[in-house]
């Protein structure tokens, strides 16, 4: 049991997560070991991602005061919340660990201001990171400039082909 000033510190402290993280994911855990949450957790941290099991009744007092009190549902049962600030990360990290681990559900969470439902946490979770998007836009920018460089050097060896020679192009004295 928490005293109240350990309520209070605790509601303190998950406020603060939620109204200063920009991806929160809301899960239930239950069924998972020690060393399979401790796993999670280990892989979540390297991506600094903050997965914590939450006091629901306590937790959903202090979602009233911030951006994330639609989420005040999905806290019931045995529940965990990743923070972060990649809302990518969070859920691809999540759905990976969930689909080898049946007892992790993803149940909803925040990106930015927008609510997801599970299925949007899984959309989330397919979208390619930032690294990666910014990857695919330099090849097909560096594509685009090597065809047009090919088109203008066969363009302009099909001209040079065609062009008469000077000799012939000299007006006769």
């Amino acid at each position: 049991m928490m005293n109240k000033e350990q309520k209070k510190s605790y509601i303190a402290d998950i406020t603060s997560k939620f109204e200063n993280s920009k991806a929160v994911m809301v899960t239930h855990y239950q069924g998972l070991t020690m060393p399979q949450l401790d796993e999670l957790r280990s892989k979540m941290r390297e991506h600094g991602i903050v997965f914590k099991i939450t006091k629901n009744r306590i937790t959903k007092l202090a979602l009233e005061k911030t951006k994330c009190k639609d989420l005040s549902n999905l806290f019931s049962g045995p529940t965990a919340v990743a923070f972060g600030e990649d809302a990518i990360m969070s859920a691809r990290i999540l759905s990976k660990f969930a689909k080898e681990n049946e007892n992790l559900k993803l149940i909803g969470g925040i990106m930015d201001n927008e609510v997801l439902d599970q299925a949007g946490v899984e959309k989330v979770a397919n979208l390619p990171t930032l690294d990666e998007a910014r990857a695919n836009i330099i090849g097909i920018l560096n594509a685009s400039a090597s065809k047009i460089i090919s088109i203008l050097l066969a363009h302009s060896e099909k001209m040079s082909s065609l062009a008469p020679e000077n000799s012939e192009t000299q007006p006769k004295e």
